[in-house]
């Protein structure tokens, strides 16, 4: 891999200057290029082999930026300077926030009611642009400390649901990270780029995009005629994801802790350290049932287990919200499952077997799920900043949105 970038960035291979796709996400954020070489898209991976950067940010008193998981570490012990989720307060005022301001560990401002809203670090005040501003800018770094090469151009995707405040913030984050944006695209659409599908001529075909990531869920209905990606609808919970599964896992063993749960200590007031620690082996728990029937832990001395039907048993009321989001959708695009022709899988938390499993019952056929269910928007990103690069033309592209 290491040879291959560094020729890319070298420019005997690519031409053009590169112009980089990039997945400005909730949870994780990461940025990904079409290969001069091979044509193919790939997420860019910096030595430690991950593609995802947590998309955290975190402020040490003297106002010196952490941003991904060295960030992510902090939250737990400094959560007030610990900023995540920044995604969901996009284009928002304090009024269109004010009541989930509960869901945030860190101070929301409310000054004026109707401006856009501003979060206090210490004596600092920053806004929603300027957080994620950070975080493509550490993508920018990233992918210019792997390519050898500088970076000042990209494509960035935005949930469908975004509407024109949202998509203007997160022009002017991208400005403000010295990136010249040069198209927004929704994320189900770059997710079908990804996967190929409306890439040939006169093609036309109807898809459904179901992205369950670590905090948010929507399902996007799209068509797709002659290169224009129209989303016809759109529905999910900006409040449903991985996280979620990882919460009932936890109060599961908090509450039963298998045998005699008095004496596993895990009361409902739990210490910050203990509480993470749950978290943490909760996540893990829920990866290790993908592949396995039973997990078994230790938290703090003392066993924990799960076997993959209770796990199921616990995350089945989630994924029953999702899967009436889809009804929904489907309801308002006017469509019956039958007149889907694809269905595309977006975000880590499709991984769970369980999932899978209920979309394609829903739907009545097999999903797309061979592409990195993490990386798929972001390659797809990469594929629509090929096109732009001029390196693409079999394909053009326009992405129209029901708002």
């Amino acid at each position: 891999m290491g040879k291959v970038a560094i020729n890319i960035a070298t420019g005997s291979i690519q031409k053009e200057e590169i112009i980089v796709g990039i997945d400005l996400g909730t949870t994780n954020s990461l940025i990904a290029i079409v290969r001069g070489d091979t044509h193919e898209p790939i997420a860019l991976k910096e030595i430690d082999g991950l593609t995802l950067v947590p998309s955290i940010v975190h402020f040490d008193e003297y106002g010196n930026v952490t941003v991904g998981n060295p960030a992510k570490e902090l939250l737990v012990t400094q959560p007030e300077r610990t900023i995540y989720s920044v995604k969901r307060l996009m284009g928002k005022s304090y009024n269109d926030v004010s009541h989930d301001a509960g869901f945030f560990a860190y101070n929301i401002i409310d000054d004026n009611t109707d401006a856009l809203v501003k979060i206090q670090v210490g004596q600092k005040f920053y806004s929603p642009i300027e957080l994620s501003s950070y975080i493509l800018k550490e993508l920018k770094k990233r992918a210019e400390h792997i390519l050898k090469t500088t970076i000042s151009k990209a494509v960035i995707t935005v949930p469908a649901y975004f509407n024109d405040a949202q998509r203007q913030a997160t022009r002017d984050a991208g400005r403000l990270a010295g990136l010249d944006v040069l198209r927004i695209i929704n994320e189900p659409t770059a997710a079908s780029l990804a996967y190929g599908l409306g890439a040939k001529k006169g093609e036309e075909k109807t898809i459904a995009v179901y992205d369950l990531g670590g905090g948010t869920f929507d399902i996007s209905i799209l068509t797709i005629s002659n290169g224009i990606f129209e989303v016809l609808s759109t529905h999910g919970d900006t409040y449903l994801g991985g996280d979620d599964m990882d919460n009932l896992l936890v109060r599961y063993w908090q509450e039963d802790g298998g045998e005699g749960s008095s004496d596993l200590g895990f009361g409902s007031s739990l210490d910050k350290s203990l509480m993470q620690q749950l978290r943490v082996t909760a996540e893990k728990a829920k990866k290790h049932l993908s592949t396995n029937d039973v997990f078994e832990g230790e938290i703090n001395g003392k066993q924990v287990h799960i076997t993959k039907q209770e796990f199921n048993d616990l995350v089945q009321p989630l994924i029953d919200r999702t899967i009436t989001a889809c009804t929904s959708a489907l309801k308002d695009a006017g469509l019956t499952t039958a007149q889907i022709d694809a269905v595309v899988m977006v975000g880590g938390s499709t991984r769970v077997p369980l999932v899978k499993e209920s979309v394609r019952k829903f739907f009545g056929r097999d999903v797309h799920d061979e592409l990195n269910p993490d990386e798929v928007v972001a390659l797809g990103a990469a594929v629509q900043a090929d096109i732009l690069a001029g390196n693409n033309t079999e394909m053009l592209l326009l992405d129209v949105t029901p708002l």
